[in-house]
């Protein structure tokens, strides 16, 4: 369910804007993305696991926050961004 810390440094590392960068928008939904597909996929076996359950709504509620304030803010980086992650939209 959770990741890999070799998972969440790669993701720093391909979406990040400067070395060190792990604040930006891009790296925010890119480790949240990867947390909701592990949950998903959790959620296949387990599907009476209503705690969890909570726990992912609120990543994607955070996602979604994250996102509208990029497209609002630039939005190539919006784009480029839900292209690279094959989000919807």
């Amino acid at each position: 369910m959770t990741i890999t810390a070799e998972k969440k440094q790669e993701l720093i590392e391909k979406f990040a804007q400067t070395k060190g960068d792990t604040g930006s928008p891009e790296v925010q939904v890119a480790i949240l993305t990867e947390r909701i597909v592990n949950l998903t996929e959790h959620f296949k076996g387990h599907h009476k696991d209503n705690h969890s359950r909570r726990g992912l709504l609120t990543m994607v509620n955070k996602r979604r926050s994250l996102l509208d304030y990029l497209r609002k803010k630039d939005a190539d980086r919006y784009s480029r961004l839900i292209k690279d992650l094959g989000l919807r939209k």
